[in-house]
């Protein structure tokens, strides 16, 4: 494994941000990391990646332990906050060799320029970071979290407040370098995460309520109350299908009717069966995959 997070902790005063979290990052996994504001999240991956300590528990980068003093093992992460601190009054491969340097790298000037090519910032790079768009703010963010070649890539909201074409090209970004490294990617775009994330990783007031591939947590909560979308040729009465066996519920949506089952059978046969019978014909009969929004509000405000 990459990362281990092991039964972390953390403290604010008397309050508790992260309540005994464990998971881990497989080697090349780009995993989506989740939750409502104040669960815990940007605390856990200063945790991480050793800015903050936690009063239990440990955190494990390639097999080394993370302490906020182990500079060796940081060597080995690359991390973009929330808030992406930058030097306004520098230029961009200004700042890019400073950071460079910090790191002590051989040929530090063709190593930005590598940089400034592979995130999109050659039409920028003569330009001081605060005139640059907020887009290409964030791309000289991950130029800097990239450029010691860490394996293991935190990002804390990486297109937050991006617009549309600078999101796609970020998200198109970060996809590309999770080919070749960990990332644990943190996002409110709950789209951008389903688009683009395997596995996601959700906690809610400081508990992991959520770890699993995203496909196999859509079909888990669908069997717990699957949802069908029915339309009819001719009109139907909402009380006429709340009637019908192993229907819960009966939504009325556009052109047609969203119903809930009661329990695990499928209850598209019995659908099908009163539209035979009150003879109506089916223009649509499909079973409804849960919104991934749907599923993290339900994890999310229990």
């Amino acid at each position: 494994m990459s990362v281990e997070i092991k039964q972390i902790t953390k403290y604010y005063g008397q309050q508790k941000a992260v309540d005994n979290v464990s998971f881990s990052l497989g080697k090349g996994e780009l995993v989506g990391f989740l939750g409502p504001n104040g669960a815990g999240k940007s605390t856990l991956m200063k945790i991480i990646t050793g800015f903050l300590s936690p009063e239990e528990g440990e955190v494990w980068v390639n097999g080394e332990k993370v302490t906020f003093d182990n500079v060796g093992v940081k060597r080995g992460i690359g991390y973009l906050p929330e808030n992406n601190p930058l030097y306004p009054d520098l230029y961009v491969s200004e700042y890019l060799e400073m950071v460079a340097g910090f790191y002590k790298l051989p040929k530090i000037r063709s190593r930005v320029m590598e940089m400034i090519e592979r995130t999109g910032l050659v039409p920028e790079q003569h330009k001081k970071i605060g005139a640059l768009s907020r887009g290409y703010r964030q791309r000289v963010g991950l130029a800097q979290a990239l450029i010691h070649d860490p394996s293991v890539l935190i990002l804390d909201e990486p297109t937050s407040g991006l617009d549309p074409n600078q999101l796609k090209d970020i998200r198109a970004m970060i996809s590309e370098i999770s080919k070749e490294k960990t990332v644990l990617l943190s996002s409110h775009i709950l789209q951008e995460i389903e688009a683009i994330c395997p596995r996601v990783v959700i906690i809610n007031r400081g508990k992991l309520v959520a770890d699993s591939d995203l496909a196999h947590l859509k079909e888990a909560r669908l069997n717990r109350q699957q949802q069908v979308y029915a339309e009819f040729s001719l009109q139907v009465s909402q009380a006429d299908l709340e009637k019908l066996e192993g229907i819960a519920g009966v939504t009325h949506e556009g052109n047609g009717w969203l119903l809930s089952a009661s329990g695990e059978e499928d209850i598209r046969p019995v659908i099908f069966r009163y539209a035979v019978h009150s003879g109506n014909t089916l223009l649509s009969l499909g079973e409804r995959q849960p919104h991934f929004e749907n599923i993290f509000q339900q994890l999310t405000t229990a």
